[in-house]
């Protein structure tokens, strides 16, 4: 067979990148019953005298895939291909796994007229995909199922229909598995060198107080050191008593006597493991991935509604997951805290769910669940939710993570609030139990102020707060509320995008994306526009991280195209030692190839090193030493303004144009030494 290339899309002269992305000359690796590969990263392509002389090719016209392209045949659809002469990609697949497998393909197509492929493995037909619906959309389709053996094969997907567009394929021993969106990552390719398929699997919860751990071996392994542990760095780095020796054996057993912890596993506890496989030498170690497992606790967990849930149904009916080895469960519920804290005396029962009854608007309420095993009671922890017309829509939101250091907290009010308390700290339960007399008392808000400025935060510090509403004239004034929780950043955010709105600029809270990123509007020498000419302003589909990103349109017809945004924090970007910029970044394959560039102050500018990079269809992370900018003059210690552009700032030439799209500014210092 040969290995021959169409390439579909305009841009004929990237077919070295494209190629430059994949290795495909090695097997793809099954791991845990499931292969996972790319459309684009084929062994092998051959037209096998295909009747109508077509050949599969990578394309990026259609907007949509994963990763660098999707495959696709030419010619008018509605050319029906034989499986014994079209045109045939394959790709090589180690599988570890006996078993049936199903086949899945995220797939494209046109019309009724190119809507089908031809599966198979080692040369025989396994499959076919023949819809008649769900076209101009990508989205998976089976393909059947195919019985494979342990070993090497080859994958094979042929043209029965042209015109039709595959951008990836799965293939898993899980029948009751269906791809979602994009679909799990892509499988490894290559020699597996580190320790896979653990059991329990990664992140599982493990209902024994002892287990039998086992693991599939790297390719070239000849004996396996074992780290065992509680705490996860201690495993990571081999600290502490985890080291449990080198064995030939790919089993180990803890939790049991004669074994580490011999008195058994602790309900509650989460434990780390890690296998590091030694070559034959012994001195060739391939250092292994971090695994865990938990054991549940004694006490419930997972409630329905959730801890701190808002808006919730007045007859809504509570559900939980009971206790490890939980045989009763006795439920308790109100509206206030320490009463439900220190209920005792409920009816056992043996469901798991408790039905409260309607209940009023615009309350909090409070539910516990003890648990019995037959040997002893376990308490619960105390669980709360509100009702439509309470204080809510948080921000941030309840557990909310990565928050910045300059937070405001906002809330909306409930239906009966004249005024809020508020009580911010760093102890859950003195803000629980704090009043107007406590130091966590951050004093009144009126109707229509419903914020708090904290002040500079902490970095990677966990906050509380509770909002009580208050109406004097109301007889259940002052409606005390749940206390919720945030986590501040280990980072700084120069900006997430998440705080731009689309208010009417008369409004004093309006806070448009284009009026803090200042483009080329109005400016003939700059082809810039931020945003989008009708609400919502900000992107709110196409994002990295959160609901928000900023797409920056450029037309570089008139030189060059840049936005602005004036910093007020931060602005010190030598802060907890920062050396780091970064920037998320996503482009459309038919963007104009203009240089991609960041500006300090005005004047420092870095450009990126892939001229390309406005055509990159996927969201990447551009990575800057802020060394860059010093050696060019600019005081770290007083960062006025951060510019992103494209096109040549400093001698601009006419050139193309283009939408872009940027996500989680972000400052970091070195990772801390091991």
């Amino acid at each position: 067979m040969c290995k021959r290339l169409i390439y579909l899309a305009p841009f004929v002269l990237v077919l070295g990148l494209i190629w430059s992305t994949a290795d495909a000359d090695e097997p793809f690796q099954e791991i845990n019953g499931m292969v996972v590969m790319e459309g684009e990263h084929f062994m092998t392509a051959d037209g096998r005298n295909d009747e109508n002389s077509y050949e599969w090719g990578i394309s990026t016209e259609i907007e949509g895939f994963v990763g660098t392209g999707y495959v696709e045949t030419p010619g008018p659809q509605g050319t029906n291909g034989a499986w014994e002469n079209s045109c045939e990609l394959t790709y090589e697949v180690q599988f570890n796994t006996s078993g049936t497998y199903s086949m899945w393909v995220r797939r494209r197509t046109l019309d009724g007229a190119s809507n089908s492929c031809w599966v198979g493995l080692d040369g025989a037909q396994m499959g076919s995909n023949d819809n008649t619906e769900d076209h101009n959309v990508w989205i998976w389709k089976s393909l059947g199922t195919m019985e494979v053996s342990a070993g090497l094969h080859t994958f094979n997907l042929r043209r029965r229909e042209a015109a039709f567009k595959v951008d990836r394929i799965v293939l898993t021993t899980d029948s009751s598995y269906t791809p979602t969106d994009d679909g799990p990552p892509e499988s490894p390719q290559g020699p597996l060198l580190k320790a896979y398929s653990p059991g329990p699997a990664d992140g599982e919860l493990y209902m024994d107080t002892w287990a039998s751990l086992y693991w599939s071996a790297g390719n070239t392994a000849d004996s396996h050191d074992v780290y065992f542990g509680e705490n996860f760095n201690d495993v990571n780095d081999g600290t502490g008593d985890t080291f449990r020796g080198n064995q030939v054996g790919t089993y180990f057993t803890v939790g049991f006597p004669g074994f580490p912890y011999p008195g058994g596993l602790v309900p509650g506890t989460t434990y780390y493991w890690r296998i590091d496989e030694v070559e034959a030498n012994g001195t060739t170690i391939y250092k292994g991935d971090v695994w865990s497992f938990r054991i549940p606790p004694k006490t419930p967990y997972d409630p329905d509604p959730a801890d701190g849930a808002e808006f919730v149904d007045p007859d809504v009916g509570l559900s939980w997951t009971p206790g490890f080895g939980a045989m009763l469960h006795y439920v308790y519920f109100g509206d206030n805290f320490d009463d439900v804290s220190s209920a005792a005396g409920a009816l056992p029962q043996g469901s798991t769910t408790y039905t409260p009854g309607p209940l009023e608007l615009g309350k909090t309420f409070y539910w516990r669940v003890d648990e019995f095993d037959g040997a002893g009671t376990y308490k619960g922890d105390v669980w709360g939710f509100t009702t439509p017309g309470a204080v809510g829509s948080l921000n941030p939101s309840n557990g909310a993570v990565d928050v910045k250091q300059t937070q405001i907290l906002s809330w909306l009010p409930g239906d009966y609030a004249a005024s809020h308390e508020v009580y911010f700290g760093t102890d859950k339960d003195v803000v629980r139990n704090a009043d107007t007399g406590s130091p966590e008392y951050k004093g009144t808000r009126n109707l229509g102020s419903e914020s708090y400025d904290p002040g500079k935060l902490e970095w990677d510090s966990t906050y509380y707060w509770r909002i009580d509403e208050v109406n004097n004239v109301n007889p259940d004034s002052p409606w005390v509320g749940l206390v919720w929780s945030f986590t501040t950043a280990d980072f700084l955010i120069v900006d997430d995008f998440e705080s731009y709105n689309d208010l009417d600029p008369d409004d004093p809270e309006s806070n448009r994306i284009f009026n803090a990123w200042i483009d080329g509007y109005g400016v003939p020498t700059n082809g810039s526009l931020v945003g989008y000419e009708t609400p919502p302003f900000a992107e709110q589909t196409i994002v990295h991280g959160g609901n928000q990103s900023m797409p920056l349109y450029y037309d570089n017809s008139v030189g060059y195209s840049e936005a602005t945004l004036t910093l007020t924090y931060p602005r010190d970007w030598t802060e907890n030692g920062v050396n780091t910029l970064t920037i998320w970044f996503r482009g459309n394959s038919a963007n104009a190839a203009e240089t991609l560039y960041v500006v300090l102050n005005g004047n420092a500018l870095v450009a990126h090193d892939n001229p390309d990079a406005a055509q990159v269809t996927s969201w990447t992370e551009w990575i800057i030493d802020l060394q860059a900018f010093a050696d060019q003059g600019v005081n770290l210690a007083n960062v006025n303004t951060i510019a992103l552009g494209l096109g040549n700032r400093n001698n601009p030439v006419a050139g193309g144009s283009g939408t872009m799209y940027f996500d989680d500014i972000r400052l970091y210092p070195p990772p801390p030494t091991p």
